[in-house]
Formats: structure tokens, sequence, C-alpha cells
């Protein structure tokens, strides 16, 4: 399947930042996904970290769009270009005329046959060649660490900006998996929300996303902290300075935090007691950019009584996992040339 003469490629295309791993190299890219272009022509103006700089900044003729929702293409167009412009990055120029990638993509558990073949074509449209789809969870258990071809079972739970991925895992593939579109995203939009009702501020998703950063956690009793933010006053309409408080940044985040502790108990409830019996003693590992939601681990061990750790590369524990799935399969196909050669 895979070519030797080629590059090959690892991507996970998140709905917040699309990071991509190359053979031999690691991890060679890693971008916000979105793309700024001009309204009413589609003109693409910027992809990536320029184009997220864009965001809440640009005037009424240009968008500053995520073409990804929930984990799927939302815009299949602005994808495709968006792709095309992220593979064209990681290769010298004029690689991808000459010799095209092949690329490992992770997808989520929750998506249909027709969103797997639309994610396919538009990475086709960008320039790839062959195309393995792998399960996102699985990829983030690879990345963390985790013996997932072992004969137990181990569980990861994969928060990212637009989904969370639950599984459970053995033998080299998902027994058990539930999908939420539940995110970053979705902690980032609570936080909007919450600082307009109770403060009647206008902020945007930036803001709420680098509160949740340096403030944001779901963890009582912890040493209060507040920071000063920039926003609108929804009555007059007028830029203003406001404090925000992280106890009523945990307000905002406890209805999100408590869908995904719901998911984890559901995907725990419906594993085999054997493999239920080797997550006691191996634990959770939280992977994703939104596992560093500060006291989140400890309410999803206070839920489930099992041990619950962090992954040691949890933002990247995604591209990790299908670089090294790209290394195995491409090892294989080498030795299998060498033998036919030998033979």
């Amino acid at each position: 399947m895979f070519s030797i003469f080629s590059p090959c490629l690892g991507l996970d295309l998140g709905t917040a930042n699309t990071l991509i791993y190359m053979r031999g190299k690691g991890i060679v890219l890693r971008e916000p996904t979105v793309v700024a272009k001009r309204s009413g022509t589609g003109e693409i103006l910027a992809v990536g970290e320029e184009a997220k700089r864009m965001i809440g900044r640009t005037p009424d003729n240009i968008t500053a769009v995520k073409p990804m929702k929930d984990g799927v293409i939302a815009d299949y167009t602005t994808t495709e270009v968006m792709l095309r412009y992220f593979l064209s990055k990681t290769a010298p120029q004029g690689l991808l005329i000459k010799r095209m990638p092949r690329l490992v993509m992770c997808l989520p558990c929750l998506v249909t046959e027709v969103e797997r073949k639309a994610v396919q074509e538009a990475a086709r449209s960008a320039g790839a060649k062959d195309i393995v789809l792998l399960e996102e969870p699985l990829a983030a258990a690879i990345g963390a660490g985790l013996d997932v071809n072992a004969a137990k079972g181990c569980m990861v739970v994969d928060i990212g900006g637009g989904t969370t991925e639950t599984a459970v895992i053995s033998l080299g593939g998902v027994a058990v998996s539930k999908s939420l579109r539940v995110g970053g995203n979705r902690m980032d939009e609570a936080i909007v929300r919450h600082v307009h009702e109770t403060q009647g501020i206008i902020i945007g998703g930036s803001t709420a996303e680098q509160i949740k950063i340096k403030i944001g956690s779901i963890l009582e009793g912890g040493k209060e902290t507040g920071m000063e933010v920039k926003g609108r006053d929804a009555k007059t309409f007028l830029p203003t300075i406001i404090n925000v408080s992280s106890e009523s940044i945990r307000q905002a985040l406890k209805e999100p935090a408590a869908q995904i502790v719901k998911a984890v108990i559901e995907v725990l409830e419906a594993t085999p007691p054997e493999l239920a019996a080797d997550i006691i003693n191996e634990g959770i590992v939280l992977t994703g950019g939104g596992s560093g939601l500060l006291g989140l681990n400890r309410m999803i061990s206070k839920a489930t009584g099992m041990p619950v750790r962090r992954a040691e590369n949890p933002m990247d524990a995604v591209a990790i996992g299908a670089g090294i799935m790209l290394e195995e399969m491409q090892s294989r196909r080498e030795e299998k040339q060498m033998e036919a050669e030998i033979v």
C-alpha cells in the first residue's frame, strides 16, 4: 500500500488544530484548523496560524472560518484547499507533483460512512495518494504509550476541540467506544455564554480560550485566581475591561465537564468484566488539549473510582499514534519488498 519512494505522513485533522507526522522526522506541522477567505468570491487569503490571528478582527468582506466541525468536514472546498496548503508545507518545492504523499488519517469513531468518504476525497483532491483511516482513540492510545495489542484492556479519553472520544481498547482494536460532540470548543462557548449572562459582557472565542487556559478549572477548594479580560458591553456596545474569577469560570465549565464524565461512565458500564478488571489496574489515560483542564482527572477518578492520569504529550498523542502506525506499516512493507527481491 505504501511505497518507499513516496513521503509518508500521519495526519491528525482536528477541529481546532491540524498536526502532521512525517516518517523519520516526527511532527513537522502544527497549525490551527482555520482558513481566512474573502466573502462573495471565496478567495483564500490565509491558512493556519495567520488565519487564526484574523478571527474577530476581519473587515466585513473577510471571514475567518473553521472548516471542521465536531471532528468532521463542514466545508468541503475550504478543507481541500487547507489540506493542500498543509501538505505542501511538509514537502520540498514541487514534491507533491512528482511524489504524492501516503497518509494515515485519524477520524472520530462517530463519523458516518459518507463523512469518511468525504475526508478521503478531500485528502485525495489535496494531493494524497494512498489513504488509511485510523480511529482517533486507537491512535491516541498508541501515542500515549499504551500496549494496544496486548490481550488486556486499556482505556483512553481523548478530549479534542470538537469531540471527546472515550474507548476501551484490546488486541489492537476498539472494544467499546463513545463519541461525544463536546470538547474544547464547547468549553469556550460555555465561558462566552457565562460571561455574557453574569457580567453583561460580550467576549470572543479566542478570549474565552485564553481564560480557559489561564484560570479554567473544575477543582473545588483550590486557590482562587482571576484575570483581566477585554470585551464589549452588551448594552452600550462600548469596549470595556472586567475581571473574571476562577470560581466563576468553574461554574461555566461544570456542564461540559459533567458530560465528559458521564460518557466515561457509560463506556465503563458497557465494558466486559474482564476488560474492566484490567482498567482498574491500568487506570484511565487522558489525551487531547482538553485534558489539561485543571481538576478534570480528579473529577473522573472520583466518579469512576479508578486512577486517572494525563499522557506525557497529550496534545500530540493522536498524531504520534498515527506516526507510529505509519512506521509499522512502512516497515512491514519494506520487509516484504526485501523478501521478494531475495526470492
